[in-house]
Parts: C-alpha cells; sequence; structure tokens
C-alpha cells in the first residue's frame, strides 16, 4: 500500500463526520431485540474502534483479516492455540526471548514439541519437517541478530506436509515485507514497535490469510479474552498514519549507523540485513522491497558482557530499554534484557554473543546518532584505562 491508501483506509466517522477514528470506550452495545444488534453485542467480542484497527491491518499485509490482541505474545499465543497435544513446531533458533519462554515453559508441557533450526538455510527446514510439524514458525529479519529467511522457499516446504506458516514480521513492517504474498498463512506484529511507533502502549496482532483461518483466530480471540482495549487500537490506528514515513526514515538512520559500525576498530561484527556481507543480503533485498529495517545489532572485540554494559549506559540519544521500533532511539543488551529468559548455551548457539548490543534507529538526525555511539566507544576504553573492564 501506498501513504496514500495506508491514510486512507482509516476511515472518517460515518456518524459525526469527525476525522479521527472515535474511541467506543463502552462495555457493552443496546440490542433491539435478543440477537438483533448493529454487529455489536460485547465489547470481547467485537468493538468499534478495535474493527478500524483490525480492518486496516488485514489491508496492510492484504490478508482476509486482523485481529488485535493486548500484547505480542497475547497474539502469538492465540496462534499456539490453533495447536493440539502430539502437534509438532519447527521454529527459528534465534527466536524472540519471549516467544521461546511461551513455547518451552507453557507449550511443551502441553504435549507440543518444538525444534529450533537455523532457518536461514531452508534445506534445515526441508530436513527436519515431518507429518507431525503443524507450524513452520520464522521471524525474518530475526530479533536480535537479524538472520533473514527466504519465506518463498520455506512455504513451499510447508505446504508439503500441509503445515501453517508463520511469520513474525515486526522488524520488517508491512512497509517493507508482504509475507503472505511470499506463501504465509499467518503473520504476527508486536504492534506496540514500528507499528503503533511511539513506545506509548502494547498491543499485538494477528493476520491471517484465508477465511477458514479467519474464523478459527476469531474464535480463540473471543473465547480466550485477550483483546486490545479501545483506547489502545486508537493510539495504534494513529500510528499508522505515519507509519511509512517514520520507517523509512529509521531504514536510512540504520544503514548510515552500520556503515559507520562496521569501521570501527572496537566492533567485532556488524548484524544489519543491509550490509553486502549479510549472508542473506540478496534474499532481504528481494523480498524487502529494498528496505532493511531500523534494527542495528553488533558484537565488541572484547566479548564480555562487562564491556556491553559499560557502553549501553554511556549513551545519550540512544536510551537503555526494552522494545523497539519507536520516534526516539533506544538500545538493549539482549543476553541480559530481551533473551535473558533463553539459556546462555541456547543464546550463544543462536549466535547471540556476551556482547551483543541492540540498537532501535529512531527518527533523529543519523550523524547525532552516529556521534553518540562514538562517545559510547570511547566511555568503554576510559573504562579499560582505568582497569574497570575484565581482560
Amino acid at each position: 500500500m501506498s501513504a496514500t491508501n495506508i491514510i486512507h483506509s482509516i476511515p472518517s466517522d460515518p456518524l459525526t463526520g469527525a476525522i479521527s477514528v472515535p474511541v467506543y470506550q463502552t462495555s457493552t452495545f443496546i440490542q433491539e431485540a435478543p440477537g438483533v444488534n448493529k454487529g455489536f453485542d460485547y465489547a470481547r467480542s467485537n468493538n468499534p474502534t478495535r474493527k478500524v484497527l483490525e480492518d486496516v491491518v488485514a489491508q496492510l499485509e492484504g490478508g482476509h483479516s486482523g485481529f488485535a490482541f493486548a500484547t505480542g505474545l497475547a497474539a502469538i499465543d492465540s496462534v499456539l492455540k490453533l495447536l493440539s497435544a502430539g502437534d509438532e513446531i519447527i521454529a527459528v533458533d534465534d527466536i524472540y526471548g519471549g516467544a521461546y519462554r511461551l513455547f518451552t515453559h507453557v507449550y511443551e508441557k502441553l504435549g507440543i514439541k518444538v525444534h529450533y533450526l537455523d532457518t536461514t538455510d531452508a534445506e534445515n527446514v526441508a530436513n527436519k519437517i515431518s507429518s507431525k510439524t503443524k507450524l513452520v514458525w520464522i521471524e525474518s529479519p530475526t530479533n536480535p541478530t537479524l538472520k533473514v529467511s527466504d519465506i518463498q522457499e520455506i512455504s513451499k516446504i510447508a505446504k508439503s506436509v500441509n503445515a501453517l506458516l508463520v511469520v513474525d514480521n515486526t522488524f520488517a513492517s508491512p512497509i517493507a515485507q508482504k509475507p503472505i504474498s511470499l506463501g504465509a498463512d499467518i503473520i504476527i506484529h508486536s504492534g506496540t514497535k514500528y507499528i503503533g511507533g511511539h513506545s506509548d502502549l502494547v498491543a499485538g496482532l494477528v493476520v491471517a490469510k484465508t477465511q477458514e483461518l479467519s474464523e478459527k483466530i476469531k474464535f480463540i480471540q473471543n473465547a480466550s479474552g485477550g483483546i486490545l482495549g479501545p483506547w489502545d487500537c486508537f493510539l495504534t490506528i494513529r500510528g499508522i498514519e505515519t507509519l511509512e514515513l517514520r520507517y523509512k526514515k529509521q531504514c536510512d538512520n540504520a544503514f548510515a549507523v552500520a556503515a559507520f559500525l562496521v569501521n570501527h576498530e572496537a566492533v567485532k561484527d556488524v548484524y544489519f540485513p543491509g550490509l553486502v556481507s549479510h549472508k542473506n543480503h540478496e534474499i532481504a533485498k528481494r523480498q524487502q522491497n529494498g528496505l532493511f529495517g531500523g534494527i542495528v545489532s553488533f558484537t565488541l572485540k572484547e566479548d564480555t558482557q562487562e564491556a556491553a554494559n559499560q557502553f549501553v549506559t554511556n549513551t545519550h540519544y540512544f536510551k537503555l530499554a526494552e522494545s523497539l521500533g519507536g520516534v526516539k532511539s533506544l538500545l538493549c543488551h539482549p543476553p541480559q534484557m530481551t533473551h535473558a529468559s533463553i539459556p546462555r548455551e541456547k543464546r550463544l548457539q543462536s549466535g547471540i554473543k556476551d556482547s551483543l548490543i541492540r540498537l532501535s534507529c529512531g527518527i533523529e538526525d543519523s550523524q547525532d546518532l552516529i556521534h553518540d555511539l562514538s562517545q559510547a566507544f570511547k566511555a568503554i576504553n576510559k573504562t579499560k584505562e582505568a582497569g574497570y573492564v575484565k581482560q
């Protein structure tokens, strides 16, 4: 969708002509007779503000229907409830820590087995998939090492055993990547991130490709009740209005930051799909429409938690915080923050080293962000000279 289409997919209020979507802060709706209503009966089942958000997100992703949940994890949980005991999942190894925790500590206890693979090579999926596989779960790019998987190729493999392909499209956003057009069946978003865009809400979004899947997710949403409230729906809709403008600026900033980090003497590895050196750069270039996202991760040559701590506590514009995708730049240390729930051995296997730092570039001037990072590297050197960092 173009910026014009995105903006004008958000309707004005037909009752009053209000240019902004009204916040329907109500728990229930008056009925003309039992079961006779205007399409709304109880706010858990549906809400006019939420309906606008869900319809717009479905249009953004080219799916049949969209669904809004209270958090990204609630959205993930709704999809996992499609499964039964004995089913199996193939999941990307570099998976979001919250998803790993949910898969491992909740659903594995219910008899659902998860196989974690490096899905950047589709052959790994082909070698592991079986008739028991019901979901293939990928993030592309992944959090936090920005691994890119070939969605179209993995979709073909999933279809060979009638498994559903689920793509977490949070990092690419609908502006860069349309997984349904590449063969995905379900798309997940943490609406907290780029779609909301202002670090002022938490939200989860699901988009289903078909009417059959939509009906199943709708049933789960209503039965489980993890819905997004009307005010947060309003804020998410407002965020969507500027999504394309924000995301493209963040992509530009990330490209500039990645180019700076590649040449810095204190940096060992830089993870960014826009770099030609990235393993699946050409795949990212093709399936992300030449937009590589606003996230850059990197490791330090001194691969220690202490060195990472020194860096992340000495930035000015990059604020140390969980989350990403907002207009203000953020950074975090995944081993201690977003991915702390994953055992260290598994983190290392998936490429999350002890010194790995994740940057979420906002919409500030790129040179200001680069200057901020530069002075943070100097802070590490000063601390080393004082003898505080372990060698």
